[in-house]
């Protein structure tokens, strides 16, 4: 989407400035944020972007770069609406403001409680501000932190590999392999995209797993998930989490709302729940799980242990209900990605 009164100049602006926010940090609890300095007459002036909390944000890191006075008149090319807030740092929207900024440009309004209201600010001061350039790739850019801005806590990703009956282990509670390489593969790819990984303390001590993502020779990637334990029971101090590269942070798992509060004050945006049945069903059940990526290897057990337990569900009306949004062939292996359905959205045909 473009903003109907950008001009092109500004269009191109925007698509600097969102490269440039890609220099910044992908985890934490500020955005990745460009900013774009241009001259009345469409020049770039100078180029910013946020660099992490407590680092000057992306319109005082690009106005820094230039002689006092030179902003005076010119066009402020901004990703995320400028703050208007005293934090670490003081409000963008008053740094633009005193440099003599006359117009701002922004792709995404800021959903912060505290934060918002800077466009506002800006025009009350008569500065030009037009929002909504390139919004949707903005959004995209923007999914996981604004995700935590809205609702307040991370994005929950629940996997689980089962069997075509649903099953998680044999009988025997034997589990590797249910799926193949390139299932398993895929698995440490999405892993090492999560913030942070989740199991509980049942699964800790019954697997002793390492919650780390790895290649197919087994070598650390270079990006790690924080490892997070649900549950009361303590983790032993040989357990393979604690050798992982980060901390391991443990939560009671008694109020999920809650625990995921603390997680995004962490600076945690996206948490890939990885098991066992007992955490994955908590999280679905108290409609925490925002996308589910379920891998189902053509294989058969029956027994026992479900990849699900009991959700409360009493009747087939009270199901809940997804859509996919992708369906993947992994070697001998299929990936289905779903989300929950909207409330309100399509119901099944009667009798199916």
């Amino acid at each position: 989407m473009i903003a109907a009164r950008a001009t092109s100049t500004e269009v191109e602006a925007m698509r600097r400035a969102l490269a440039l926010a890609a220099h910044g940090p992908a985890t934490g609890v500020n955005p990745r944020v460009g900013c774009v300095l241009l001259s009345p007459a469409g020049d770039v002036l100078a180029e910013g972007w946020h660099r992490g909390a407590g680092t000057a944000h992306a319109e005082v890191d690009a106005l820094a770069k230039l002689a006092p006075g030179a902003a005076r008149g010119a066009t402020a090319v901004v990703t995320l609406e400028p703050c208007n807030h005293v934090g670490r740092t003081g409000p963008c929207a008053v740094a633009l403001i005193e440099a003599g900024v006359a117009r701002v440009v922004y792709a995404v309004a800021d959903p912060g409680d505290h934060s918002s209201g800077g466009a506002e600010r800006l025009r009350a001061a008569g500065v030009a501000v037009e929002g909504g350039v390139l919004a949707d790739e903005a959004e995209a850019f923007l999914a996981d932190w604004l995700f935590t801005a809205r609702t307040g806590r991370p994005k929950v990703i629940v996997k689980w590999a089962s069997t075509l009956d649903g099953r998680v282990a044999a009988a025997d509670g034997t589990s590797q392999w249910i799926t193949g390489p390139d299932a398993r593969a895929d698995v440490h790819r999405r892993r090492a995209q999560a913030d942070a990984i989740a199991v509980g303390t049942g699964t800790l001590l019954a697997d002793d797993p390492a919650l780390t993502a790895r290649d197919a020779d087994g070598g650390l990637l270079e990006r790690q998930p924080v490892p997070v334990v649900f549950g009361h029971r303590p983790v032993p101090e040989g357990a393979a989490v604690t050798r992982h590269p980060h901390d391991p942070v443990q939560l009671a798992g008694d109020d999920l709302a809650a625990d995921l509060r603390d997680l995004a004050g962490r600076g945690i945006r996206s948490l890939f729940v990885e098991g066992g049945p007992t955490l994955a069903t908590a999280f679905l059940a108290a409609g925490l799980a925002d996308e589910l990526l379920v891998y189902l290897a053509p294989a058969a057990l029956g027994g026992p242990r479900l990849a699900i337990g009991d959700l409360g569900v009493g009747t087939i009306a009270g199901a809940h209900r997804y859509d996919f949004t992708a369906v993947e062939r992994l070697g001998d292996d299929v990936l289905l990605v779903a989300r929950p359905r909207p409330a309100g959205g399509p119901r099944p045909n009667e009798g199916n």
